[in-house]
């Protein structure tokens, strides 16, 4: 039986191997053999294993990120579940639990083991319906496996599906952008998370579009990436074509049909205790943030005690509330915000909140601060005013 008065918690467990490393991407992610593979998830376990204070927590969400999760063999998933619930005692009926997976990976076995290992929510990597924009992303997948895919992970019952798309590609126009959200739409599925193109340092994409991305930034108009106005059209477009098909708009990036958005991520923006497994994966602990290493070789040598630890000061941790929560369209609540830190947050920022309320960028409606249209679309620099010291 959950007792009640146990700490919520979320797990998320990284897999961070995938067929072939996309040219946009700065993930901790890379191929493996299938030797590796399994050494990966024997330490992975091991590490599940070794956790203590489990007893003290009830899970509420469990989500297996990457990488590509679903490059693994279902029978792996099957047993790093079975290693959490041997682990966890107190898991909740009616956890989320996640699996993220690209197309082109996924098969009817995998899709049967997900469902018997209690995985109730798959979150699928499709980011563009138009071939030539997935090629030269370098997905591996075409968009008819993508809705193959689809098809089949709700005949076999699938009921919560996420999609990711992306804006701003490389040759891609408005009107190819709305074409990928109207047949993603057409199809259904309860969740849709949608992210603008950002060129990270280190990747393909940053030799060939450095300098295209900087014109953009400068107001000039770039050769390959959309110019700002066309990007800013994609933007307007995604909440409003969305909108249309029923879709609510809860965080700056997600979109969600009514009772599906997704717990985990509401979870992280509302600073709930998560503890994360695997290779590079970040762990919050009020007041601790650590992280576990990035070096491969040391991790499969199950040297777990290699962390960076971060203690939070009561600064830190009203930042992160605030830089978190204000990405959610319903913001922050000032009485929970209170009780937390026994001190009102319109004492702490009143010189912010004011300046913000009088540029229309943050409103104050009741017992929540929150972002207003014009506040999401100058999000970054809002966000930053909300730094303390």
């Amino acid at each position: 039986m959950i007792n009640n008065m146990k700490k919520e918690l979320e797990l998320y467990l990284h897999i961070p191997f995938c067929v072939r490393k996309c040219a946009y991407c700065d993930f901790l992610s890379f191929p493996a053999e299938k030797e590796i593979q399994k050494q990966y998830v024997n330490c992975l376990i091991e590490e599940i294993r070794q956790f203590d204070l489990a007893e003290d927590y009830v899970v509420s969400t469990i989500f297996f990120g990457g990488g590509t999760p679903s490059v693994l063999e279902g029978s792996e998933i099957m047993r790093i579940m079975q290693a959490i619930r041997e682990r966890f005692p107190d898991i909740r009926e009616d956890a989320e639990i996640t699996i993220e997976c690209n197309p082109g990976t996924l098969t009817e076995e995998k899709l049967q083991i997900y469902q018997k290992a209690g995985i109730n929510r798959l979150s699928l990597g499709l980011q563009s319906a138009d071939q030539e924009e997935l090629k030269l992303l370098g997905r591996i997948h075409t968009y008819n496996q993508f809705k193959e895919n689809f098809y089949l992970a709700r005949r076999i019952g699938f009921a919560n599906i996420n999609v990711d798309l992306m804006s701003a590609l490389p040759g891609q126009s408005v009107e190819s952008y709305r074409c990928t959200l109207k047949k993603v739409c057409e199809l259904g599925p309860e969740h849709i998370s949608a992210y603008s193109l950002i060129i990270e340092d280190g990747t393909p994409f940053a030799k060939r579009y450095r300098q295209d991305a900087a014109k953009r930034e400068a107001g000039e108009k770039p050769q390959f990436l959309p110019s700002e106005d066309e990007e800013r059209q994609m933007y307007e477009d995604t909440a409003e074509i969305l909108s249309e098909y029923g879709y609510h708009r809860y965080e700056i990036s997600n979109y969600a049909k009514a009772g599906y958005v997704c717990r985990h991520n509401v979870g992280y923006w509302k600073r709930v205790d998560y503890i994360g497994f695997g290779l590079g994966a970040s762990t919050l602990q009020n007041p601790l943030r650590y992280k576990n290493t990035d070096d491969l070789q040391e991790y499969l040598n199950r040297d777990f005690s290699k962390k960076e630890l971060l203690v939070l000061t009561k600064d830190n941790q009203i930042e992160e509330t605030l830089f978190l929560g204000l990405r959610m369209m319903e913001g922050v609540s000032l009485s929970a915000f209170e009780e937390h830190f026994h001190c009102p947050l319109t004492v702490i920022y009143q010189r912010e909140i004011q300046k913000l309320t009088e540029k229309g960028l943050l409103r104050m409606e009741e017992d929540r601060i929150s972002l207003t249209e014009k506040g999401i679309d100058l999000s970054n620099m809002v966000l930053s005013e909300f730094l303390l010291g």
